[in-house]
Formats: structure tokens, C-alpha cells, sequence
């Protein structure tokens, strides 16, 4: 056991993740899926994150990504694989992470001493995760480590997030939120993705969010307005340390002064990345 705080691993996380993230939002990762021949970018985004897994189908998706509609999975998988194979988008995706985060970042950044003892930290942590009922962490890690430092920093990143994220889904069974319950009540806390992209990206209609939105009020969860109540407010932070909870071996692994300085390290490469426009503007928020 260490001195870590609580909530250190959820702010470290905060750090880490979205810089995992910035690869599916570049044009890179778009160019690059198309190069092999997946042009639609919701068969490259089911692709490019699923691909650890192997060749699977719609169903090993839904379930391992949690809140996508299960018929707009059905749409591109298993019939991505026809067009390319996982080991193609594999390598296709690493290489868009390569070309995204030396625009994002910089050259310099992506060849500094910050950035190998990053690598080596979020490494380091990421021993301490664990397999069992983590299907997207659990693929991700028997793949092999990138040699170049910055790779291996976004490796060990995805490597934190997927496992933090199948903990999280874990949570959201015994909170008895599915998937569009789940969302809406994220939205409603003002930090979850706003609900234009959710219904633009997730395959729900305006009348799956309604209906949701419907089944939260009669939990009293959300209020007519469709913000939180204060059960519904309480529900959340209950998840998030619920999340936490799950998640706290790596950050225990790593150590306080460990977790202190990725953190600082991960919050300076978020920062540079998001003036450097890796995120849309609207991406979060209730409207």
C-alpha cells in the first residue's frame, strides 16, 4: 500500500487518457484507415479501437464498448475485416498515432527526456493491471511495447484507459445504468460528450435519448429539466468511486511521487495537444 490520495489515480487518469484519445479524433488516423481501404469512419473507428481484440464481431463490440448502439456496430463489423485485416489496422493506427502526436506535440516533445520518463512511468504502472473481466485492456496488453518512446507512452496510456474503462463498465452494471442511461446521465453532469455528438457518432435517435432521459426521471435521477437530482448527483460520484476503487492498483503500483509526476508530465503534453486543436470545441457539454 502507499500514501496515494484517493482520488490521485482518477486526476492522473484525467491526465493520461485523453491524450490516448486525440488519435480518434486525427485526420491521420482517418487517412491512414482509408489507405487500407476503411473510408467509413465508423467502420475505422469500431476497427481501429476493436482490432486488439481480433477479427470480432458486432456483438464482442457492443459489449466491450458499451454504449454504441448495437445495429450501427452491425453495419461495418465482421465486415471491416473483409477490407482489412486487425494486424493492417493495427499497424495503420500506430502509424497515425506517430504522425498525430509529432503535429500535436512537436518533434522536439516527442524526442524529449519528459517524454521517455512518461513512457516509463505509465509503463510502470500499467504492470500492476489486471486481465480478468477486461476484455479491452486484456487485448491491448498482449500486444508488444513500441520501441520509440512516444508510442510507448501512448501504449501504456491505452493501457491505462481500457483498464480503468472495463472497471468503469463494471460500475455501471451495479448502478443498473445502461447504455444510453448511462450516457445521458453523464451528459447531465456538464463533463460527459454533449448530445449532438452522442447521437451523431452512438446510433441512438432522438427518441432513444427521450426515452432514456424518460426512465432516468422515474428513478429520480434527472429532473424535468433533465439535470441531475440530487440521487441522481450522488449516483455519479458513486460511479466515479466505484471506478476508483477498481482502478487503484496501477496508481499503487506506481507510487505517490510516481503518480505526482505523471500527472504533471501527462497534463503538460494534454495541454500542448488541446491548443494545438486535438479535440472539437463542442465536444462536451449539455447542449
Amino acid at each position: 500500500m502507499t500514501s496515494l490520495h484517493p482520488r490521485a489515480g482518477r486526476r492522473c487518469h484525467n491526465a493520461v487518457n485523453p491524450l490516448h484519445s486525440t488519435v480518434y479524433f486525427s485526420p491521420d488516423f482517418t487517412a491512414e484507415m482509408a489507405r487500407i481501404g476503411v473510408e467509413d469512419p465508423r467502420a475505422a473507428y469500431f476497427a481501429g479501437r476493436g482490432a486488439a481484440m481480433g477479427a470480432v464481431g458486432p456483438g464482442a463490440v457492443a459489449a466491450a464498448f458499451y454504449n454504441f448502439n448495437h445495429e450501427l456496430i452491425a453495419k461495418h463489423l465482421p465486415a471491416v475485416w473483409d477490407t482489412a485485416s486487425p494486424e493492417a489496422v493495427l499497424a495503420a493506427r500506430l502509424r497515425a498515432v506517430d504522425t498525430t502526436l509529432r503535429r500535436l506535440l512537436g518533434d522536439d516533445a516527442v524526442a524529449s527526456a519528459e517524454m521517455a520518463e512518461a513512457a516509463a512511468l505509465a509503463l510502470r504502472a500499467a504492470e500492476a493491471c489486471t486481465r480478468h473481466a477486461r476484455p479491452l485492456y486484456a487485448a491491448h496488453a498482449d500486444l508488444p511495447v513500441p520501441a520509440e518512446p512516444h508510442l510507448a507512452y501512448w501504449h501504456a496510456a491505452t493501457l491505462l484507459r481500457e483498464h480503468r474503462g472495463d472497471g468503469h463498465l463494471a460500475a455501471l452494471l451495479v448502478a443498473d445504468l445502461d447504455p444510453l442511461e448511462a450516457l445521458v446521465s453523464h451528459t447531465a453532469t456538464g463533463k460527459g460528450m454533449a448530445p449532438r455528438w452522442i447521437l451523431a457518432t452512438r446510433g441512438w435517435g432522438r427518441t432513444d435519448w427521450e426515452a432514456a432521459q424518460s426512465r432516468l426521471r422515474e428513478r429520480g435521477l434527472i429532473d424535468a429539466d433533465g439535470e441531475l437530482t440530487e440521487a441522481g448527483t450522488a449516483l455519479r460520484a458513486e460511479l466515479e468511486e466505484h471506478t476508483d476503487r477498481l482502478d487503484r492498483a496501477p496508481y499503487e503500483h506506481l507510487g505517490a511521487e510516481g503518480v505526482e509526476r505523471l500527472t504533471e508530465l501527462g497534463r503538460g503534453f494534454l495541454t500542448t495537444a488541446a491548443l494545438a486543436g486535438a479535440f472539437p470545441e463542442d465536444l462536451t457539454g449539455k447542449g
